[in-house]
């Protein structure tokens, strides 16, 4: 039986609707699939999280990337309570860009916002830190954010993994105690090698 992984959704208003729609990019089901897991997709209109992913039987949990904290209240709602279900249930979770400043903030960290366009749309190497996940000293990865996590505004019990070589900002976090991790890059716009080793590693956590 396959391990089912939630993924949570991006609020998006719908051209010629007047109405919001969840949405996220084929990438990540794409990914999932070829790795052998179910993806999930979580709704931000559930009532009942928490009796949501219990009845769907989730093996980890993936909180999404693209737009701000802030943006949407429901969504910011909704992935606080997809965090502590994880945090409840000792499940693997990763957070991509927006998702890993989602982590930093809820473990009581800082985000700032660049006013530069240094990681828009840029490859770049980054620096590992703790092989725990990554045996390379350094690797290269993609590049789309604006807001940035610095060393003096990293959260309780998080720990870093990963540093920008550009500017020595975080580039990866992982939790002291908790199978919780998070990046500022997307494994899934692509998925080499090692995207596929740390999406991998972190669910068979509880295999």
């Amino acid at each position: 039986m396959k391990s089912i992984i939630g993924i949570s959704l991006r609020v998006t208003n719908a051209e010629k609707y007047t109405e919001k729609r969840d949405s996220i990019s084929h990438d990540w089901p794409i990914l999932l699939e070829k790795l052998g897991f179910s993806p999930l997709l979580i709704p931000n209109t559930i009532s009942d999280i928490p009796s949501f992913l219990d009845e769907m039987k989730i093996s980890g949990l993936i909180l999404s990337g693209g737009d701000n904290i802030g943006d949407d209240e429901v969504r910011d709602v909704t992935e606080n309570m997809i965090l502590n279900y994880a945090i409840s249930h000792n499940l693997p979770l990763i957070g991509i860009c927006r998702g890993m400043q989602v982590i930093n903030t809820f473990f009581g960290g800082k985000v700032q916002t660049l006013d530069n366009s240094n990681h828009v749309n840029k490859d770049h190497l980054i620096n590992i830190t703790n092989h725990s996940l990554f045996q390379n000293k350094k690797i290269q990865v993609n590049s789309f954010h604006h807001n940035i996590i610095k060393s003096s505004d990293l959260g309780k019990n998080l720990s870093t993994f990963a540093i920008s070589q550009t500017d020595d900002t975080i580039e990866g976090l992982i939790h002291d105690n908790l199978p919780i991790f998070g990046v500022m890059w997307h494994p899934e716009r692509n998925p080499d090698s090692n995207s596929i080793i740390l999406i991998k590693k972190i669910f068979s956590q509880n295999d």
